[in-house]
């Protein structure tokens, strides 16, 4: 990981700048300002029935009319599907992710179960370790990744402190679905990486995020950024 800073803030155009998004990326700048490092811009566009140009555009304006510059020409993440599917298939290659055919009943089923059980809804890992010549023909699975079954998560937040999460509760969450389009969790940490980004600056409701972004770091092998929410 480069020794020079670079944050960055990533706004999904499916709205106007609020008050939340400009104190993010105010906090961003100022910290990229302050140790000579630069802020990158990513466009968080993968919801394409909400998103919008007109969103966007707003967006730039009110970033340009609060003085907060960005380096570089901004970032798409819809642009960048192809990397996010081409990750999520070498996990699957490392043996760090699998293909999922588990069906929409057989989903609500073990949500009913859980439920039923007084615990949180989660996946029950039937296809984890399941010959991938059992699947359906036809079929077009979701790909998940294999997170750890034991132990914990650590993240190691600069505002947080120590923050730990059992490692029981993230389950093996979907990277890529069956119709091919990546996942908000898998695709801000491939464009993360790819973007060189040093320090992740955002609001305390991304921390549980963090710990499921960790795994995917993990099982490529790259380096987690400094984390602060």
């Amino acid at each position: 990981m480069s020794d020079k800073v670079v944050t960055r803030f990533a706004p999904s155009p499916t709205g106007f700048l609020h008050i939340g998004g400009a104190r993010t990326a105010l906090f961003n700048w100022l910290y990229a300002k302050h140790t000579g490092g630069k802020m990158l811009l990513r466009i968080e566009d993968t919801d394409r029935e909400r998103s919008t140009d007109a969103a966007t555009a707003a967006i730039l304006d009110g970033l340009s009319w609060l003085g907060l510059t960005w380096d570089g020409e901004p970032v798409s993440q819809f642009e960048r599907a192809p990397r996010h599917r081409a990750v999520a298939e070498e996990l699957v290659r490392l043996g760090k992710a699998y293909y999922c055919y588990a069906t929409p009943a057989e989903l609500e089923a073990m949500r009913e179960s859980a439920r039923a059980k007084g615990l949180p809804p989660r996946y029950d890992g039937r296809w984890r370790d399941r010959d991938p010549s059992e699947a359906p023909v036809g079929a077009r699975g979701a790909i998940r990744i294999k997170a750890p079954a034991d132990g914990e998560t650590v993240v190691h937040d600069r505002v947080q402190g120590e923050v730990r999460f059992p490692n029981k509760d993230l389950d093996d969450f979907i990277i890529l679905r069956s119709d091919g389009n990546p996942t908000y969790m898998h695709a801000v940490v491939v464009d993360d990486h790819d973007m060189g980004i040093t320090h992740i600056i955002r609001g305390d409701d991304h921390l549980t995020n963090a710990a499921r972004q960790m795994v995917i770091y993990r099982a490529m092998g790259w380096d987690v950024p400094s984390m602060a929410h």
